[in-house]
């Protein structure tokens, strides 16, 4: 199992990374919410390498058949490499590549609110909420908490769908090979 979940991990854990490094320079350009759009697209694609890891592992490992609790461990275990692998660009990119990134999103944040038509006290308000969240930010086992956060409800998300689908499939091929209980009219 450990090779499988590290082999699609790292897949997923790549393509997630590859595209929070294409996109982070382009950031101010296109924006918080066109950058987010990017970014859980990204993760769509990346974490369908959990179907390929649990079907890998169903078919080559378990025999053909496997439980919904094992599908969904290895599915989470794919979803927690791959993750960890953003985690770590990410770090690597806030605290290293990226100096004053944080300084540029409350800018941006706060140009969002006074485009919206906010007024001088809800300036204030917004831009003491950013700095109170930039200085929780600079820590890192925070940050890593929190960057943790957004891929794992998508990652979450496959690997049950992952777990029912190939669980499926298992419970399917015992009904087809005769392994179910037939039913049979009643005799007279």
């Amino acid at each position: 199992m450990r090779k499988i979940v590290l082999t699609f991990g790292l897949i997923a854990g790549t393509v997630m990374s590859a595209m929070l490094l294409i996109a982070m320079p382009f950031q101010e350009r296109i924006g918080p919410e066109k950058g987010m759009i990017i970014g859980y697209t990204s993760m769509v694609l990346a974490f369908l390498m959990i179907f390929v890891g649990v079907k890998t592992y169903r078919d080559n490992v378990a025999g053909g058949r496997i439980t919904f609790g094992r599908a969904f461990l290895v599915g989470f275990l794919i979803m927690f490499v791959a993750s960890s692998c953003y985690v770590a660009t990410w770090e690597l990119m806030y605290f290293k590549l990226t100096p004053g990134y944080s300084e540029k999103m409350t800018a941006q944040a706060i140009e969002k609110e006074r485009k919206s038509g906010a007024n001088e006290a809800q300036l204030a308000a917004k831009r003491k909420e950013m700095e109170e969240f930039q200085a929780m930010y600079q820590k890192p086992l925070v940050n890593i908490a929190i960057t943790f956060l957004e891929p794992l409800p998508v990652g979450l998300l496959f690997a049950l769908i992952a777990a029912g689908v190939m669980s499926r499939k298992r419970r399917d091929d015992e009904a087809l090979s005769g392994a179910a209980t037939p039913r049979t009219a009643p005799t007279a």
